[in-house]
């Protein structure tokens, strides 16, 4: 535990000397004894400026106020102890790690988002997370619509010692998908994790596709997908969130994977999607390395933006 959140903290509050976007000299926040008639305004400035929202973050400020009213805040480390009790109050109920049970086989795993956002190296990753849980794994490459989709995602097949099943490009996205839930199903394998072309959350047509695929699979398995994580990428700030609604209306997510929380030294996305969306975060991305995916840890995270307290 001390390792992650040291991992967290190094690269959450990366360029703001281990201190985070949301505690960072919050101490000025206080008049001698008292605490400063506009830290509330300083408060919600940070939080704005780190894409939590006006949802996420009117609601934290509103349980703050009272707090402050209430006289229950009046020094810095009351100020940290509310705001991490407020922060865990949010996140605790939507950080849930995928489980795969063993009654399903193969779990099939759909993985969506729009392009640029890290989809094929969050399906490597995960790949290779459930390889060393001593799972099976298929990679079914369904984004046969970029050129070098299938490369790529060979290439991380590759690295996390995966096998992978692929047509050529301009291939049926559907029956690729359909293919290797078949294959998998022959061989025992036990996880199957299908690409999908990247797409914009406003191209109907595309998101009209992965219905289908939805619905070709589901002749396989009526309850399929068991998972359909989307990616988003932390840099984006309220973009992501406005895919998660997009996509969520579209096919109904069950998870989301935020990627690149290591190129920002803000990650308050994850508020705002906890608060407007309450679908579990299932893992988060600090780097490009195979183990830089990292299940969702609310304490952790909290803990990495709250930092020490002081008396």
């Amino acid at each position: 535990m001390a390792d992650l959140l040291s991992k967290f903290r190094t690269r959450l509050n990366k360029g703001l000397g281990g201190d985070s976007w949301l505690t960072r000299d919050i101490g000025t926040l206080f008049s001698g004894a008292a605490l400063s008639p506009d830290a509330l305004e300083e408060l919600e400035t940070r939080l704005l400026m780190a894409d939590a929202g006006l949802e996420a973050t009117n609601w934290l400020l509103t349980r703050l106020k009272t707090e402050i009213d209430g006289g229950r805040i009046k020094t810095e480390k009351q100020l940290r102890d509310s705001l991490k009790a407020s922060l865990l109050e949010l996140l605790l109920p939507i950080a849930q790690p995928l489980k795969i049970p063993a009654f399903i086989r193969p779990y099939i795993l759909f993985v969506v988002g729009v392009n640029g956002v890290g989809k094929t190296t969050t399906i490597g990753k995960l790949a290779a997370r459930f390889k060393a849980e001593k799972l099976s794994v298929l990679l079914a490459a369904g984004d046969t619509f970029r050129a070098a989709a299938v490369q790529q995602l060979s290439t991380w097949a590759e690295r996390s010692g995966t096998a992978i099943l692929s047509q050529g490009e301009g291939a049926d996205s559907a029956s690729v998908i359909f293919d290797a839930v078949q294959s998998a199903k022959a061989r025992g394998i036990d996880v199957v994790i299908a690409d999908t072309a990247g797409r914009l959350h406003t191209q109907s047509h595309l998101m009209d596709e992965l219905r289908k695929i939805k619905r070709v699979i589901q002749k396989h398995d009526a309850f399929a997908p068991h998972e359909v994580l989307l990616v988003v990428d932390a840099t984006t700030g309220q973009n992501a969130l406005n895919q998660a609604i997009q996509f969520h209306e579209a096919i109904g997510l069950t998870g989301i994977a935020v990627t690149k929380l290591d190129g920002t030294a803000k990650g308050g996305i994850l508020l705002a999607i906890a608060r407007r969306m309450a679908l579990p975060i299932r893992y988060v991305g600090l780097g490009e390395a195979l183990e830089d995916l990292e299940v969702f840890d609310a304490e952790v995270y909290v803990d990495s933006l709250i930092g020490g307290a002081a008396g």
